[in-house]
């Protein structure tokens, strides 16, 4: 079996698509190597901080990507969640919701800090308890800054809301009477 080449005509051609692709390369890399050196201080800095790191791992890999790596939000498309999880936490109605937010997800409209937001965040209930205990905690205390006061949510609060599960829906209207309650 012979190996076909390419006509000499367009050799020049693809000589140069060559270069400009490993230029692109080259620079992207050397780009992404400075902003990773340029960053290193500030991540190792947020790391000591860190009071659930397991948290922090599972949010990276399942919530961020909606929410933003600080839980800032996705405009259109996630709320933040640096607002009203350390509320909750603070009330069983809240952390009732924040259980039932991980383990059944929620769909339709909200508005957080004046801005709507209609989305479907989908179920983690392929999680374990204590992964989502945890997660919830990274939220609530190092994403949202809960005060010292508020209790860590336990793994148990996760399994008694596991044992009740609800639908999407039923998870926004509890959110909405909670806020109600909590004056928000």
């Amino acid at each position: 079996m012979s190996r076909r080449r390419a006509p000499a005509a367009f050799l020049p051609r693809l000589t140069a698509a060559t270069r400009v692709v490993t230029r692109s390369v080259s620079l992207a890399t050397s780009l992404g190597i400075a902003l990773t050196v340029a960053t290193l201080p500030a991540l190792a800095a947020d790391a000591t901080s860190v009071r659930y790191p397991a948290g922090a791992t599972t949010f990276q890999a399942n919530c961020s990507v909606c929410h933003g790596a600080k839980g800032a939000g996705t405009p259109s498309l996630a709320p933040p969640i640096t607002t009203y999880p350390a509320r909750y936490a603070a009330t069983d109605d809240g952390r009732k919701q924040l259980a039932m937010t991980v383990l059944n997800g929620m769909f339709g409209g909200i508005d957080v800090e004046q801005k709507h937001f209609d989305f479907k965040m989908p179920d983690f209930t392929h999680l374990d308890d204590a992964t989502l205990a945890a997660v919830l905690n990274y939220v609530v205390f190092d994403l949202d800054h809960a005060a010292d006061e508020v209790k860590p949510i336990a793994a148990e609060e996760i399994a008694a809301e596991r044992a009740h599960p609800v639908d999407g829906t039923a998870v926004r209207e509890h959110r909405t009477k909670l806020l109600t309650a909590l004056g928000l």
